[in-house]
């Protein structure tokens, strides 16, 4: 018996278990957990035709070769080195990752003239993740002649040159880490910062403080509406919010973890002007469904699409659980504390195998290190956007502002730089099996505190 066989009796069997619970419990979920487990086939068959237009391209792999084509995003440094996404031009046909050093500078809309080799990624993680961007192949550090510009979009030229412009004037009145950690918070990424303090986050688990979850955009939702409904009245500030969030989403780079936060945001805005009731695990189905449909390959090759969803589903299932389980008091606490440290615990734990999985680490200690930080976020993000729009105008001012945002910033930093060096390293390991009995284990505590007496 073949694997899609196995996978179609296997969802039949989940289908069929669903309608058997929902005849002896006459619960109406059960009736509808048995209607969407059918709609895998459907989803089976738009990833099919999805990946056939993906694999739909004209490349020649491993042979040197001259082709024309245009930046299609904005080139980020990373590992010493620059990189930008590169649509080819005919003959040649497909998207390919162009790698090359720091200068001379390349941007969005550039069009290029280059001479190398494109080549396949040896490893199947990375091959993968690039084929979750729609890329087929990497050019590493080929010769590059710039034949022309304005080849892209107005518009993202625009929000790209605002995104740029606004993490120079970090970097003139910071120093180079805060610079580059401040430009992390607000844009997401690593651009700039040394592979020692990449590290110390990966050791100290504070690496999602710079992957713009829904965290750090709610942020920015109710700092840009409490902005708009200063100058305007309630509805035009809520459509100018929702305006400035997808401009962001944009100048971001449009990563998974960005988009799913600015959907479920915008869900917010809408459910608090239309007066309704606004439901977490609905507005979490629907960015799903909404990014998947857009690119299925997410699901399975993007592990910051993973990681957001499975985090924010440990927000609003695990959480309420571990609230319970333990007998903790409700209130926040001093700071926030007690509710960071229920926040931060349910998405590590609900994160922790794909954490291992793809990253071989999992850090131990991350959780007081984020209750420490956590709270001083939303005024060190305000206060880079500040700084950023600021310098607009005047340096000088900026720089005022700049030296009250390093007061945190070398806080935030030593902290991280602290919890690195002290922090214990565990031999975690998990397969396949590891990974499902683990989420049973989840999932029957979520069941067994909170859920079971809406269900049986």
């Amino acid at each position: 018996m073949g694997a899609s066989s196995l996978i179609i009796l296997f969802v039949l069997a989940v289908a069929g278990t669903f309608l058997f619970l929902w005849k002896l419990k006459n619960k109406k979920a059960f009736l509808w957990l048995s209607f969407l487990s059918l709609f895998v086939f459907l989803g089976a068959l738009y990833y099919t035709a999805h990946d056939l237009r993906f694999k739909n391209i004209n490349i020649f792999f491993d042979k040197e070769i001259e082709f024309f084509g245009v930046v299609v995003n904005n080139p980020t440094i990373k590992d010493e080195c620059r990189e930008f996404a590169f649509e080819l031009d005919k003959p040649l046909k497909g998207k390919i990752l162009v790698k090359t050093s720091k200068y001379p500078k390349f941007e969005y809309g550039d069009q290029l003239k280059i001479k190398g080799r494109i080549r396949k990624p040896k490893f199947k993680g990375y091959r993968d993740y690039l084929a979750g961007k729609g890329i087929s192949g990497v050019a590493y550090f080929p010769e590059i002649k710039l034949v022309g510009a304005g080849g892209g979009s107005p518009i993202k030229s625009v929000l790209y040159s605002i995104r740029n412009r606004m993490n120079e004037s970090f970097q003139k009145v910071l120093p180079p880490l805060e610079a580059a950690f401040l430009n992390g918070l607000t844009f997401g990424g690593y651009s700039g910062m040394t592979k020692d303090f990449k590290i110390a986050m990966k050791e100290s688990g504070t690496t999602h403080l710079v992957a713009l979850s829904g965290y750090n955009i709610s942020i920015i939702i109710w700092v840009v509406l409490g902005i708009f409904v200063y100058f305007f009245n309630r509805r035009i500030s809520f459509i100018l919010t929702g305006l400035f969030i997808a401009a962001f989403v944009v100048m971001t780079g449009a990563e998974a973890s960005v988009i799913r936060a600015a959907i479920m945001g915008i869900l917010v805005l809408v459910a608090d002007r239309s007066g309704r009731f606004y439901d977490m695990k609905n507005a979490l189905i629907f960015s799903a469904f909404l990014m998947t449909l857009q690119n299925p390959k997410v699901l399975l090759f993007d592990v910051g699409f993973q990681l957001s969803f499975l985090a924010v589903l440990g927000i609003v299932y695990l959480k309420p659980a571990l609230q319970k389980l333990i007998k903790m008091k409700e209130t926040p606490g001093f700071l926030s504390w007690r509710d960071n440290l229920f926040t931060t615990a349910s998405a590590q734990l609900m994160v922790l195998p794909i954490l291992v999985l793809n990253f071989d680490t999992f850090s131990s200690i991350s959780l007081l290190a984020n209750v420490i930080i956590l709270e001083l976020i939303p005024i060190t993000m305000t206060l880079g956007f500040v700084i950023g729009f600021v310098s607009l105008i005047s340096y000088y001012l900026s720089l005022i502002f700049g030296w009250f945002t390093a007061i945190l910033l070398y806080f935030e930093t030593g902290v991280i730089k602290f919890f690195a060096g002290i922090s214990p390293s565990l031999d975690l390991n998990f397969n396949l099996t590891g990974l499902i009995f683990y989420y049973l284990i989840i999932v029957g505590l979520i069941w067994t505190v909170t859920l079971r007496k809406e269900y049986v």
